[in-house]
């Protein structure tokens, strides 16, 4: 039990990726550096190809680790790249100070990538490159935008492309990864987090995200989904849940609606017992769906069609 506290708080989550997905996400990594190397130290010599490689080697742990993440895709990869180092190059034409002039290019660099839609963490290491990589980069001034950062970058998009394109689930970029249009079921049965699991292991690739995250989605989408909409619907001994599973569930009973304010009894739920009294604004907004008991359970009461 402690050290699964431990490893939640360090952030150690479930990896449901097999060997041979890490295995190709090696192997593109390895081919993709070492071309960008090679283009780096031939257009920038050591000290400056350095600093640069230094960020595609974090691209690259995007590109081939998680190649369907939005950080991930060409946009994200291109536009966070340039965008910064040409921001990395202004910061260091204009402000002398190293020690400014570094600190600056990278939050200008997360303000424009936010903005342009583009954000790539590398990008931050690109910025700084442009301003600490040594007189070699400082000599190429704007040209450090296109060689060796656009060139590097057109490399690191090639072999992620052709790296990937065998894999069918793997395809990049994500968009063209098919996705068969099929019309799923209604399903009433709460999903759990076995559910999420298995759906994460199927998938096979590296997803950034938490099972715990996927859940909430879930419960927020279903929540969105299914909420009652019409006010009017209320009444005086309804029932309404908040959507949410397990220790999370809580139900309130109506007693009274007196003009805007619903006065309501809590009986699921933290606060079982207690009485609450809340707007009809605020009411809608907590509730997801109409429920009555039976059979020991509370289930929900569907809208009729």
């Amino acid at each position: 039990m402690v050290a699964k506290t431990i490893l939640k708080l360090l952030g150690v989550a479930p990896d449901a990726t097999g060997h041979g997905e890490k295995l190709i996400a090696a192997t593109g990594a390895l081919l993709a550096i070492a071309a960008t190397m090679a283009t780096s130290l031939h257009v920038v010599g050591a000290p400056g190809a350095a600093l640069l490689v230094a960020s595609m080697g974090a691209s690259a742990v995007l590109l081939f680790a998680v190649p369907h993440g939005a950080l991930s895709q060409p946009w994200a990869l291109v536009g966070g790249h340039l965008v910064s180092a040409s921001i990395g190059v202004s910061c260091a034409t204009f402000v002398p100070d190293p020690y400014v002039a570094g600190p600056l290019a990278v939050a200008l660099a997360i303000f424009a990538m936010h903005h342009l839609r583009c954000i790539h963490p590398p990008g931050g290491a690109t910025a700084l490159a442009a301003v600490v990589g040594g007189a070699e980069v400082h000599a190429l001034g704007y040209q450090f935008v296109l060689t060796p950062v656009l060139l590097n970058v057109g490399i690191m998009l090639l072999v992620a492309v052709v790296v990937n394109y065998p894999f069918p689930w793997r395809r990049y970029p994500a968009a063209l990864k098919p996705v068969p249009a099929v019309r799923l079921p209604e399903v009433q049965a709460q999903l759990g987090h076995a559910d999420f699991s298995y759906a994460l292991r199927e998938i096979g690739s590296y997803l950034d995200i938490t099972e715990d995250d996927l859940a909430r989605v879930y419960r927020l989408a279903r929540k969105h989904a299914s909420r009652v909409s019409d006010e009017d619907a209320m009444a005086p001994g309804n029932y309404y849940s908040n959507g949410e599973f397990g220790d999370g569930l809580s139900v309130r009973k109506v007693l009274s609606l007196d003009g805007d304010a619903v006065s309501y009894r809590i009986v699921a739920g933290e606060g079982e017992g207690n009485d609450g009294t809340a707007s009809r604004t605020e009411f809608m907004s907590w509730q997801s769906y109409e429920v009555i008991s039976a059979d020991g359970a509370w289930h929900r009461i569907m809208p009729a069609r």
